[in-house]
C-alpha cells in the first residue's frame, strides 16, 4: 500500500519494464491478477506511450511523471507529460463507421473501457485512471 512517484524519460523502451514493476507491486498487495495483467498493463502502457509520443513529442529532454496509489481495494495511476495538452472530448469515436479504420482515439477508448474511472486535467496533459479490485464497473468517466 502507499503512494509511489516515478519519472521516466520520453523513451518508449522504458515502458515495459516500468509497467512490470507496477504489476509486481499490485500482486504484492493482493490485487486481482487478471485485472492487473489485462486492465492495468494495457491502460498504463497506453497512457505512458501517449504521453511520450504525443505529449512530449518524443523529446528526450522531457519527462513523464507517474504517480501511483496502491490500496487493496483500488489502484489509482496518474500519468503527466510536459506537453501542451489536448482536449479529449475532441477525439473521434473509433467505433463509428467513419472512424473504424483510423487509429486516432483508440488508445483513450480502450482506457475508458478497461478502467473503472478516467479523468483528464483541464490542460489535457494528465490522465488519472482508477482500477477497482474485483470485477469492476464504471466509477466516473469524464472527457
Amino acid at each position: 500500500m502507499g503512494d509511489l512517484t516515478y519519472e521516466l524519460p520520453s523513451d518508449l523502451r522504458t515502458i515495459e519494464t516500468f509497467v512490470e514493476s507496477l504489476l509486481e507491486h499490485g500482486r504484492r498487495i493482493g490485487f486481482n491478477a487478471d485485472r492487473l495483467r489485462l486492465n492495468l498493463r494495457v491502460c498504463v502502457s497506453e497512457a505512458i506511450a501517449n504521453a511520450m509520443l504525443y505529449g512530449n513529442r518524443q523529446d528526450p529532454g522531457k519527462r513523464v511523471r507517474i504517480h501511483a496509489r496502491f490500496a487493496p481495494h483500488q489502484i489509482t495511476i496518474r500519468v503527466t507529460d510536459e506537453g501542451r495538452g489536448f482536449d479529449p472530448s475532441r477525439l473521434p469515436d473509433p467505433t463509428t463507421p467513419a472512424n473504424i479504420r483510423r487509429s486516432r482515439g483508440r488508445g483513450i477508448f480502450l482506457i475508458r473501457q478497461l478502467m473503472d474511472g478516467v479523468q483528464f486535467n483541464e490542460k489535457g496533459n494528465s490522465i488519472e485512471m482508477v482500477l477497482l479490485n474485483g470485477p469492476g464497473g464504471p466509477v466516473a468517466h469524464s472527457a
